[in-house]
């Protein structure tokens, strides 16, 4: 091939070489560089809203008031009077324990008393009459006419007349106190209600032998439904921003949209530890009068530490830098932020709020801004932001 036509065809590859990477370096100088000077921005407008800072954690619920109701006696139950569920009232007859052993127990005290009662008549007959003969040779021996050791065997026998006497009373005492428990287990054989509620557990079926030598078998579980207690399980980390009677609320899984409220009323001090995280438990009452809740509910649970209402709020990412107050460094926390402010011809104004209450979206403005001003949120890398410098878009 001739030497100029290969000259000419490497001179038009490295021209379309330095031609498509000038064109590549343009662009990229492009892509980096502002567009007529207008950075973007993500803004939020100044609204009147109802903002709280919430404790949030996971209860259960449980009535307020309940009461195993056990048996004192063993033997079958005879009898289950109520099923689960069920509303009863106080004084009612829940269920009966077979009473053929306690009966007859106490008919065996009944006549063992009997029989006393009537040995204590004998005696009392006996001692009368060794009474008489006493004073009898008395009276002999004050006329000579019996002797000494006869008076005084007459005596003998009215005191030992009398000791039996003292003795069938205290066995008769002692029989009263035997029936007196008879009749008690003979009666614990009818179990009633010690309260009003509803039968909420039934741990024992009709037919079944109880036991209660050792401990009292429960039978039916009872409990109040119209007040509930919800058990938080609450961290350690916030804990310390938990008080007795701050306002709490909750919603369950079955109504999220309902919120029902309290006031929280203890905090137990024994904490429980679960996979190695420390859990205190702290209990707030709620009033149940539709009886919508139910033992046993899973609670989404609320404890408000700060709220305000109908305020001016902006979002949190707006929050610049805090400002140092009286010469003191700026804390985290503190109450006065820097905002950029975006105007009508969108451009940036630095301005110096002070927030009130807050939480992890909206925070609450005391000062500093009005209703309907708009606040950046979003594009304002950090350095031009501090430094004052118009930052560039990035598309």
């Amino acid at each position: 091939m001739p030497a100029g036509p290969l000259r000419f065809s490497f001179r038009l590859l490295c021209w379309l070489t330095v031609t498509v990477l000038g064109i590549a370096a343009l662009a990229w100088w492009l892509w980096l560089s502002p567009r007529n000077g207008a950075p973007e921005y993500t803004s939020a407008e100044v609204q009147r809203a109802t903002i709280e800072d919430n404790i949030t954690a996971l209860g259960t619920l449980g009535p307020l008031d309940y009461v195993d109701v056990g048996t004192q006696v063993s033997g079958q139950l005879l009898t289950l009077h109520v099923e689960l569920g069920d509303s009863v009232e106080k004084d009612q007859l829940l269920a009966e324990i077979d009473p053929t052993l306690y009966l007859a127990q106490v008919e065996a005290s009944k006549a063992q008393l009997a029989n006393l009662q009537a040995q204590l008549a004998d005696r009392q007959a006996q001692e009368t009459l060794a009474r008489l003969q006493a004073e009898r040779q008395r009276n002999l021996r004050k006329l000579d006419a019996t002797s000494q050791e006869a008076l005084e065997s007459a005596n003998a026998t009215l005191r030992s007349a009398s000791a039996q006497i003292d003795a069938v009373k205290a066995q008769i005492r002692q029989t009263e106190s035997s029936l007196k428990g008879d009749q008690a287990d003979l009666d614990y054989t009818r179990i009633y209600a010690p309260m009003s509620g509803t039968v909420v557990q039934q741990l024992a079926n009709q037919g079944q032998t109880l036991n209660a030598n050792q401990t009292a078998p429960i039978v039916v579980q009872i409990a109040d439904l119209s007040t509930m207690t919800v058990r938080t399980q609450v961290s350690e980390a916030d804990i310390s921003r938990l008080k007795p009677g701050m306002a709490a609320y909750f919603s369950t899984l079955g109504q999220p949209n309902r919120r029902w409220e309290g006031t929280l009323r203890q905090i137990l001090p024994t904490p429980e530890v679960i996979n190695n995280v420390v859990l205190f438990n702290a209990l707030f009452d709620v009033p149940n009068p539709d009886g919508q809740l139910l033992p046993q509910m899973s609670a989404q649970v609320f404890f408000v530490n700060e709220s305000a209402e109908d305020v001016l709020t902006i979002p949190v990412v707006a929050l610049g830098k805090p400002i140092r107050d009286s010469g003191k460094p700026a804390a985290g926390q503190g109450t006065r932020f820097e905002v950029q402010v975006l105007d009508e011809q969108g451009a940036l104004q630095a301005r110096t709020v002070t927030i009130g209450t807050r939480n992890r979206v909206l925070a609450e403005v005391i000062d500093g801004l009005e209703e309907g001003e708009k606040v950046v949120t979003s594009g304002l890398p950090a350095a031009s932001a501090e430094n004052g410098r118009s930052p560039r878009r990035f598309m």
